[in-house]
């Protein structure tokens, strides 16, 4: 299997290439030059396997020049309960008939970004050997909350490594916030940047291919890499859980064989629902991708419509890890649904950056439609489904799990679709403690953090993930903020050069 850049499809690498390097140099992403299959046989032997041979499995499929060895280190060590608070590693919880929840966040973070952050670094360290690089790997990474936590808690102290971590200033949750300041390890930074995470997002990609700055590291044996989802590496443990959940619906007698499930995702940068793309495109039985999006609704208008357009007011929400108006992974499905034409790639995607805009033709939007089904809602509707999920079943979810629902109930209502469902839940509610407790209690709480998570421990019944709750001792380390424009030399001073 070899990998392709969005931009320029007559490159060709291997996956620990792709790995290693994260981002092509033209800045294009690396996608699999096909997608394996999987069949019936397959699926139900998934379900006899625990998490972490099921991971090998579908890893064998897409890391061919690994051997078994290395993959199966890859994944005994990422995928065990010294790193997850549950056997299963993802669980499924189920809300109501035919209606299951996705639990994502069981990992030492507390968000989804853990089922694909705790094995990164054991792939890139494994492709490093494999390539025989011997230069120092520098992490950069883009986070609206989630992604740099998991990311400077999968990376810290690996040998032959740093990461350095920018978040938007006041676009993250205090609790988001308070994990990435207090991060331990000798190898990490942590840096907030004014502005949102489309600013930190779009710097980091624009140092990633600054020729200079890549001359520089090179001449001081360090190399760039990335643990956003614009890495393959990063991308390809997201697929598991989709194919797992269904192999699991399936081994307990939720679904029957060959039996169509919707699967509902709440996203920013379209990564978590294009891995369900590649799931379903794999063979795992899906009648629709539903994805959801808060009121940040550029990927709702987007599907709906076929026009891309940032070019919009962008709020702070209840949800901060969706608070994106530009969805990178979108290139990898427009990749794909244009029968890899880079040069429309190119050509959109050079609008998106000049104009900010960009309209996809006609067979693509054709078959948007045929593969997606979109939806989005604001922080009102966002508090009002907690609140009727834990008012009606008991369960407690947070803000971004509650957009998903809340999408899920509208597309229902106006389909009449009743095809059984997983929905993909993203995050522990103590994440996102104060606006879930206002949901739950229906009123704000003038209490701190640490107080707010002890009163939803009371009333969710949910234990407090041990993570979480060892921060109230910890010490801040990082403080720094800086402008935008200061990014790149930001960068370079952190590495000493």
């Amino acid at each position: 299997m070899y990998y392709n850049s969005t931009r320029n499809s007559d490159v060709k690498v291997t996956s620990a290439e792709a790995i290693t390097q994260g981002i092509s140099s033209e800045g294009g992403l690396f996608v699999p030059e096909s997608i394996p299959q999987l069949t019936a046989d397959d699926i139900k032997a998934v379900g006899d396997m625990k998490y972490a041979d099921r991971a090998a499995f579908v890893f064998s499929k897409f890391l061919t020049d690994f051997t078994d060895a290395e993959i199966h280190y890859c994944t005994d060590n990422a995928y065990s309960t010294k790193n997850f608070e549950t056997d299963s590693i993802a669980e499924i919880a189920h809300l109501f008939s035919g209606t299951y929840m996705l639990e994502l966040w069981h990992g030492p973070t507390c968000a989804f970004k853990d089922m694909a952050l705790q094995i990164l670094p054991y792939f890139l360290t494994t492709s490093a050997k494999k390539i025989k690089l011997d230069k120092k790997i520098v992490i950069l990474v883009a986070t609206s909350g989630d992604t740099g936590k998991a990311a400077l808690e999968g990376f810290k102290d690996v040998e032959g490594t740093s990461i350095l971590v920018f978040y938007p200033e006041d676009g993250v949750s205090p609790m988001q916030k308070r994990q990435m300041r207090t991060q331990e390890g000798s190898n990490v930074g942590v840096c907030a940047l004014k502005g949102n995470f489309d600013d930190c997002q779009s710097g980091v990609k624009a140092i990633f291919t600054n020729d200079d700055v890549k001359k520089a590291l090179d001449s001081n044996g360090m190399m760039f890499s990335s643990a956003n989802s614009i890495n393959w590496g990063r991308l390809v443990p997201q697929i598991v859980y989709y194919i797992s959940s269904y192999a699991e619906l399936l081994k307990d007698g939720e679904i029957e064989a060959g039996e169509k499930i919707n699967i509902v995702v709440p996203t920013g940068n379209f990564g978590n629902i294009l891995a369900a793309y590649y799931a379903k495109h794999m063979g795992i039985p899906v009648n629709k991708l539903i994805c959801a999006s808060n009121i940040n609704n550029v990927l709702t208008d987007f599907i709906n419509t076929g026009v891309y357009d940032r070019n919009r007011q962008f709020y702070a929400t209840v949800s901060p890890s969706m608070d994106i108006l530009i969805s990178s992974n979108l290139e990898r499905l427009l990749y794909i649904m244009t029968d890899k034409n880079d040069a429309l790639i190119n050509e959109w995607f050079g609008k998106l950056a000049s104009e900010g805009k960009y309209e996809v033709n006609d067979a693509v939007k054709a078959k948007l439609k045929e593969e997606f089904s979109a939806g989005f809602c604001d922080d009102e509707q966002t508090k009002a489904t907690i609140h009727a999920v834990y008012e009606k079943y008991s369960y407690t979810c947070d803000t971004h799990t509650a957009v998903a629902v809340k999408v899920y109930n509208d597309y229902k209502e106006a389909t009449g679709d009743t095809t059984k469902t997983v929905i993909a839940s993203t995050a522990s509610p103590y994440k996102f403690s104060a606006a879930v407790l206002e949901a739950v209690q229906g009123s704000k709480s003038d209490i701190d953090e640490y107080d707010m998570i002890d009163k939803l421990a009371e009333l969710s019944k949910l234990t407090v993930p041990a993570a979480l709750a060892d921060l109230r001792n910890k010490p801040e380390r990082f403080s720094d903020t800086i402008d935008k424009t200061e990014q790149k030399d930001y960068v370079l001073k952190s590495l000493g050069i």
